[in-house]
Order: structure tokens, then C-alpha cells, then sequence
């Protein structure tokens, strides 16, 4: 079990990563140059980063299975490895906020306003999971299980909308790239 001395460090890194992180997204959002690290084509990172959230979705969805079937072990490494891909999508985000210019999208009629709805909701939301996730895990992997579960409740909905809808608005933007 954690003491009080371990959450007075994790706790205060937790809130500082999750206000760090979105103001450092929105900043790259409207950065008034960009630069093309890898040189790819504006089509690439989506694309890359549907698969990540895809597979996150998938994750979370038999994470919570193995929770369900009390397979602790099994299910600890299985949210492990969602955290790590929705990580490495964090970075290769940041990484195409810098590389790539926005693109705008075409669609017209209920498709635009499914779009942005589903959009609108996704940014919202991805700011809120920072947090959550942050501390689903600590809570876990401290072994502070019933803060755990409390928090899981909220955390696991939440993230599996962000996946799903981060894959929704790669298929919605497909035909602009």
C-alpha cells in the first residue's frame, strides 16, 4: 500500500502533466509555421493514429473483460499497453501538430454537423482523460484498489469514447487528406 508521501509526489506531477499537456497541444495547434520532421504527407499520422486509438479501444474493451472475470494480472497489463498506445499516439500528435498544416473538412449536410459534434465531444473529452487515466493508473498500480475502481468507473467509458470517436474522426476526415 501507498503512503501519504508517495501522493504528495504523484499527486501534484498528475495535475501538473494533465494541465501541462493540453495547453502544449493547443499551442502547437496554432503554431504560425510548421516543420516537417519526418516528411510525410498530411495523410500519414491520421492514419497512424486511428490504428493506435483502434487498438486502445480494443484493449480497453478486453481490459475491462478481464477485470470483469477477475484475471487481475491479466487485466493490469492489458491497461498497461492501452496507456503506452494512447502515449505513443500522444507524442506522434504532437509530433503532426508540428509537422503538418490543419486540415479543414469538406463534408456538408448532417455529416458536417455529425462531424463536428463528434469532434467537438472527442477534444472535450481528451482533455478530461489525462487526468483520469493518470490517476486510474497510479491508484492501480499503487495498489490503492478501491480508489481504483472509484475512479475506473468514470476513467473507462471516458477512454473508450476518446478511442472510438478518434477513430470516427480519422473515417470522417479520410476524403480530405
Amino acid at each position: 500500500m501507498v503512503n501519504n508521501k508517495t501522493d504528495k509526489i504523484a499527486v501534484p506531477i498528475i495535475i501538473a502533466l494533465s494541465i501541462l499537456i493540453p495547453i502544449v497541444v493547443i499551442i502547437l495547434m496554432y503554431l504560425p509555421e510548421r516543420y516537417n520532421i519526418f516528411g510525410t504527407q498530411s495523410g500519414t499520422f491520421p492514419f497512424f493514429h486511428a490504428v493506435l486509438n483502434g487498438s486502445t479501444a480494443l484493449l480497453l474493451t478486453v481490459g475491462y473483460f478481464l477485470m470483469s472475470i477477475k484475471e487481475y494480472k491479466w487485466h493490469r497489463n492489458i491497461m498497461i499497453m492501452a496507456f503506452v498506445l494512447s502515449s505513443v499516439f500522444l507524442v506522434s500528435y504532437v509530433i503532426s501538430k508540428i509537422s503538418n498544416e490543419p486540415v479543414p473538412y469538406g463534408g456538408e449536410g448532417i455529416l458536417r454537423y455529425l462531424y463536428f459534434f463528434i469532434l467537438i465531444t472527442h477534444i472535450i473529452l481528451s482533455a478530461i482523460i489525462v487526468p483520469l487515466v493518470l490517476f486510474t493508473m497510479y491508484r492501480g498500480l499503487s495498489g490503492q484498489y478501491n480508489k481504483h475502481a472509484k475512479i475506473a468507473r468514470w476513467t473507462f467509458p471516458i477512454w473508450l469514447y476518446v478511442s472510438v470517436t478518434g477513430v470516427l474522426v480519422y473515417v470522417f476526415m479520410w476524403p480530405y487528406y
